[in-house]
C-alpha cells in the first residue's frame, strides 16, 4: 500500500503541474513522508517494470496513441504553460487550440475558463466601482457572469478523460449545475484518485453534513482510504462543523504509518481545533507549523482569528510585519494585518486590509465577514449589511454573514429582520450558544417573553454545564410572566453551581435574596432562606442592605416558630447552604 502511495503521489505531482493545476501540484503530501521511506521506494518505483503499476494505481493504463500524441505536441504543451506561469491565460489557450491530446485539450479548456473568470471578474468590479460599495445599483449582478461557460461546455459534453471530466465538473458547477457537476467530479476521482482539485471541486458542491454523507458512500475508493478521510475532515472544517472524529482522524494521518510531517493535515488539525473553541492547542499547533516552516501562508488568518480571541497583541503584531514582509498581497496576510488592527481598535485600517483581501479574492469569504464585523463596531450598519450579504453570495451555508446580518438589523431596531436572520444561522448551528441567545434578546425586545425564553432553553442544550448567565436570564424572563416558581428552580441551579465551585458570593447575592423573598411570602422553607440572607447580609455583594431588611423582617416573621437560640444564625448558614449544593434540602417547589 506505500508503495502505491509513494508511485501515486509522484505521478499527481508531476501530473498535476503539467497541466497548470498548480496549487494541487503544491500539495505536498508526498514531502510529509519520512525520507528514508521515500528513498527506500523510489528506485523500484521509478523503475520501467513498475510503470503498469504506477498508471494502475493512478488513474488507468495510458493509450499508446495518447502518449503519441503529446508527444507530437510537446513544444506547443511546454510554451502554453509557460505562458500561463507568466498569466498569459488567453495567449495560453489560443496557442493549444489546436491540440488533439486530451492534456492539450485540457489545458486549453483550463486556460480559457481561467482566462474568461479573470474577464467576468473585472466587468463585474468595475460596475461595483461605479455604484459604490453602499449603493444599490440594479445593473449588478449579484455574482460575475461568464458568458464563455457554455459555449467551453459544448466542447466537452462526451469526454471520457478524467482531466476532462475534473473541467466539465468545474464548468458545471459554475453554472449552478451542481448535481451534474458532483457526478463529473466523481467520475474523475474513479479514473485518477489523486488530484486533489477533483476532491475540492466536488467538497464546494456539498452544502451541509448530510449531504457529505450521502456522497462517501458513492466514491469509488475504500471507505478507509486517506484521500476519502482528507476528503470528509476538509469539507466538514469548510462547513464548520469538525468534530472530536475529525480531530481523531487528523491525529491517526499524522501517525508514523501515514504522512507523520504534513504541514497541510497538521493545519487542518489546528483548525478543527479552533471550530471546537480550544484555541489554546490550536495555538500550539500553528506554533510548530511555524517553527518547521515560517513561510507557510496557508491558513495564517485562522491563526490569527486565535491570537485575536486570545487578545494576544505582541504575537498577533510580530505575525503580522512577518507575513507582510513575505507577501503583502495575499487575501490571508490582507486578513491577518486586518484583525490585528482591529484588536488595536483601529477599525478604519482594520476595514482597509479587509477590503483589499477582497478585491484580491472576492471569494475571500471570511474577509467580507470580518468586515461587516467592524462596520457593526462603528455603527455603520448599513455597510454591514453589505459586507454580509457579500459573503452570503460566496457562500450561503456560512453562518456567521447569517449571524452577522442579524446583528446589523438589531442595531437598527429591525428586530423582525434581525429574528430572521438568527434563525438562518441556527439553522446551520443548531448548538451555538452565541445565537440562540441573540435569537431570545430579539424575542424579549419584541415583548414577546414566552419565545425569549424557549430560545434560551435551547442555548443551554450547548452551553457549559457551569454557566449560570442564561440560568439568570431565565429567571428574570419567569419572574416578567409571573411564574416565580419556574424562577425559583432557576436562581436555585444558578445557587448550587456557584457553591460547588466555590466562586464568590456576589455571584449568586440575587438568587439568594430572590428565593429567600419568595419563601417568606409563600411560607416556604424558612431556615433555607435565613440561610441564604445572613450568607449574603455579611458580604460585601451590592445586595447586602436588600438582605439585611428581609433578615430583619425574616427575624421577626421566625419569632417563636424556631429555637434561633440553639442554633447560631452562621451555622445555619453554612450547613443549610452546603447541604442545599448537595441535595439534601428539600427541593424548591415543582410547576
Amino acid at each position: 500500500m506505500e508503495e502505491d502511495f509513494l508511485t501515486s503521489l509522484r505521478s499527481a505531482t508531476k501530473d498535476c503541474a503539467d497541466r497548470g493545476l498548480y496549487f494541487a501540484s503544491k500539495w505536498r503530501l508526498l514531502l510529509s513522508i519520512p525520507a528514508d521511506r521515500r528513498k527506500k521506494r523510489k528506485t523500484s518505483a521509478e523503475h520501467p517494470s513498475m510503470a503498469s503499476v504506477s498508471m494502475s494505481t493512478v488513474g488507468g493504463p495510458t493509450d499508446a496513441a495518447e502518449a503519441d500524441l503529446e508527444e507530437d505536441e510537446m513544444d506547443e504543451l511546454n510554451a502554453g504553460r509557460s505562458y500561463a506561469e507568466a498569466k498569459e491565460f488567453t495567449r495560453a489557450s489560443h496557442l493549444l487550440e489546436k491540440c488533439k491530446s486530451a492534456k492539450g485539450r485540457f489545458m486549453h479548456f483550463y486556460f480559457k475558463f481561467l482566462a474568461s473568470e479573470k474577464k467576468a471578474l473585472r466587468d463585474w468590479h468595475n460596475l461595483d466601482c461605479e455604484a459604490g460599495l453602499n449603493s444599490d445599483n440594479p445593473h449588478q449582478p449579484p455574482a460575475p457572469i461568464n458568458t464563455a461557460l457554455q459555449e467551453m461546455l459544448q466542447g466537452l459534453i462526451n469526454v471520457t478523460d478524467p482531466w476532462l471530466l475534473f473541467m466539465k465538473g468545474i464548468i458545471l458547477k459554475r453554472l449552478s449545475r451542481r448535481e451534474e457537476a458532483v457526478e463529473a467530479a466523481i467520475r474523475s476521482i474513479g479514473l485518477y484518485p489523486w488530484n486533489w482539485s477533483c476532491w475540492q471541486l466536488l467538497g464546494s458542491c456539498l452544502g451541509d453534513g448530510d449531504e457529505l454523507a450521502a456522497i462517501v458512500p458513492l466514491l469509488p475508493l475504500d471507505q478507509a482510504h486517506p484521500l476519502i478521510q482528507l476528503f470528509q475532515v476538509k469539507v466538514l472544517i469548510e462547513l464548520h462543523t469538525p468534530q472530536d472524529t475529525e480531530l481523531s482522524v487528523c491525529e491517526q494521518l499524522l501517525g508514523p504509518d501515514f504522512f507523520p510531517n504534513s504541514l497541510w493535515i497538521m493545519s487542518m488539525r489546528a483548525c478543527t481545533l479552533y471550530h471546537l473553541h480550544d484555541f489554546s492547542n490550536a495555538e500550539i499547533q500553528f506554533d510548530k507549523i511555524l517553527e518547521l516552516d515560517p513561510y507557510r501562508i496557508d491558513d495564517i488568518d485562522i491563526f490569527s482569528n486565535i491570537l485575536y480571541v486570545a487578545e494576544n497583541r505582541s504575537k498577533l503584531s510580530k505575525l503580522a510585519h512577518h507575513f507582510l514582509a513575505i507577501d503583502k498581497d495575499r487575501p490571508e496576510v490582507c486578513c491577518l494585518v486586518g484583525n490585528h488592527y482591529s484588536l488595536r481598535s483601529e477599525q478604519e485600517k482594520a476595514i482597509q486590509y479587509f477590503r483589499r483581501a477582497t478585491e484580491l479574492d472576492q471569494t475571500y469569504l471570511s474577509a467580507w465577514t470580518l468586515m461587516g464585523h467592524e462596520y457593526v463596531e462603528i455603527k455603520n450598519s448599513h455597510a454591514a449589511i453589505e459586507s454580509y450579504r457579500r459573503a452570503i453570495d460566496v457562500n450561503r451555508k456560512d453562518y456567521r454573514a447569517w449571524y452577522g446580518l442579524g446583528q446589523a438589523y438589531e442595531l437598527l431596531n429591525m428586530h423582525q429582520y434581525s429574528l430572521h436572520y438568527y434563525q438562518r444561522a441556527t439553522a446551520l448551528r443548531p448548538y451555538d450558544v452565541r445565537i440562540w441567545q441573540a435569537q431570545g434578546m430579539c424575542y424579549e425586545e419584541m415583548m414577546r417573553p414566552l419565545e425569549a425564553i424557549e430560545c434560551l432553553k435551547r442555548a443551554l442544550l450547548g452551553a457549559d454545564p457551569s454557566e449560570i448567565q442564561i440560568k439568570l436570564k431565565l429567571a428574570r424572563l419567569y419572574d416578567d410572566i409571573e411564574d416565580r416558581e419556574a424562577a425559583v428552580r432557576n436562581h436555585q441551579l444558578v445557587i448550587n453551581i456557584c457553591v460547588d465551585e466555590n466562586r464568590p458570593i456576589h455571584t449568586y447575592a440575587r438568587s439568594c435574596v430572590y428565593i429567600a423573598r419568595y419563601y417568606m411570602e409563600s411560607g416556604g422553607d424558612l431556615i433555607l432562606a435565613r440561610a441564604y440572607l445572613d450568607r449574603v447580609a455579611n458580604s460585601n455583594a451590592e445586595e447586602v442592605n436588600a438582605a439585611t431588611e428581609l433578615l430583619r423582617k425574616l427575624n421577626s416573621q421566625m419569632t417563636g416558630e424556631v429555637p434561633l437560640e440553639t442554633q447560631p444564625a452562621s451555622a445555619v448558614t453554612a450547613t443549610t447552604i452546603s447541604s442545599t449544593a448537595s441535595g439534601e434540602t428539600s427541593a424548591p417547589p415543582t410547576a
